[in-house]
């Protein structure tokens, strides 16, 4: 089982009036790849600059392995950070770089200066230089360094002072899209390869679930949900997660029993129990979990009104009653035409109304959903209920 190294108790920040973070509670494992993830504004680098020592919680507490740190500063804490500019020192070499803050004298137990010897210096730098696969660029200057050289040497200039946990903060945000995928494997290498602790601030779904053991989704300064990339993706909690997580089609339905849900006056079988006969509920369909079938055979039919090539599928807009959904398939429906899909129980989940639900979900009104958001204040027993962990993971 994994040893808990950080909490956040209860913490809130707040500037006057305006509260960026609300209760927030969570824990964080030894040698876990946690990454949060949210929109702009959500709280997420708050978070994260709370646990770095660079801000104090207006209320709450932070634990590094038990023992409360909220007034510990950064450079006493066992935690380096990576910042998305990368702030390299254009004067010195890599290896310089890397070597930067080695060559600062630290404190020893008895609170005496203690250097770091050059031989020292040397091969903890060049181990790490090894590790981020920059071996043999030690002397260039990192001016000459393409954006992912030179996010690999502020990786590795963050590592060599082995500290336990490493704060990234939207590490990859200035990368193309091509050596942004390449970065994502090279992280998750490094992470597993040093055994330690790594939080991630992101408003990238795809990083967040490609690189992470654990997701910690937030909006309006409140956890959403937490949980694994394939929980988040396959139950999310809400309308909200749902739809930030990847494409969703979100649709008003009715649990008529357990294991039945009723859309568009038409009952699906499903595999979601525990829910009041005839509670009002939203039903969450992915694009890519619907089957597009011949009209006379379907459980539902629609008409085609728009047709997207994005090169292995189709993205095709179906009309179904007025609602418009996004159907991800390799089989070309033109424009106009009509169509039947087919939905298996394991490609339905519903989820109970929510502050969320009515925002997300219907293709008609695509670009306005993220303004829309914006004006939503979330209530109070949503967020209390997803904050923390407190029981640990679900295995």
């Amino acid at each position: 089982m994994s040893k808990e190294l950080i909490r956040l108790r209860d913490c809130v920040m707040s500037y006057g009036d305006e509260v960026v973070l609300d209760h927030i509670n969570l824990y964080i494992n030894d040698k876990e790849f946690l990454t949060l993830l949210g929109p702009s504004g959500c709280g997420k680098t708050t978070t994260l600059r709370i646990i770095g020592g660079f801000l104090s919680p207006t209320s709450g507490d932070v634990l590094f392995d038990g023992v409360r740190i909220n007034h510990v500063p950064p450079n006493q804490r066992a935690v380096n950070t990576v910042f998305q500019r990368y702030a390299l020192f254009p004067h010195l070499n890599v290896f310089e770089n890397v070597a930067f803050g080695l060559r600062i004298p630290k404190a020893d137990g008895s609170g005496r200066k203690v250097k770091v010897s050059e031989r020292e210096i040397h091969d903890r730098v060049m181990e790490m230089l090894e590790t981020v696969n920059l071996k043999g660029f030690e002397r260039r200057p990192v001016s000459a360094l393409s954006g992912g050289q030179q996010q690999r040497v502020a990786i590795a200039r963050a590592l060599v002072n082995r500290p336990r946990v490493l704060l990234l903060d939207e590490p990859l945000g200035a990368l193309d899209m091509r050596l942004r995928k390449d970065m994502q494997i090279e992280l998750k290498r490094i992470q597993q390869e040093m055994e330690i602790t790594f939080i991630y601030v992101t408003h990238d779904q795809e990083e967040a679930l490609a690189m992470s053991d654990t997701v910690v989704v937030m909006d309006g300064g409140r956890i959403q949900q937490i949980g694994t990339p394939t929980d988040i993706y396959n139950e999310p909690k809400n309308a909200f997660v749902a739809d930030f997580i990847g494409e969703s089609n979100i649709i008003d339905g009715v649990m008529r029993a357990d294991g039945v849900v009723e859309i568009f006056n038409r009952r699906f079988q499903c595999l979601d129990k525990g829910f009041d006969r005839d509670e009002p509920v939203d039903v969450v369909i992915r694009p890519e979990d619907v089957d597009i079938v011949d009209e006379a055979v379907g459980q539902l039919k629609g008409t085609v009104t728009s047709v997207t090539f994005k090169g292995a599928l189709y993205d095709t807009i179906v009309d179904f009653y007025g609602f418009k959904w996004l159907i991800q398939t390799t089989d070309f429906c033109p424009e106009g035409s009509r169509i039947g899909i087919k939905i298996d129980p394991d490609g339905i989940h519903v989820m109970k109304k929510s502050q969320y639900s009515g925002l997300f979900g219907d293709y008609s009104s695509y670009s306005e959903e993220y303004e829309e958001l914006d004006v939503v204040e979330p209530d109070g027993e949503d967020g209390e209920e997803s904050d923390s962990r407190e029981g640990g993971y679900e295995e």
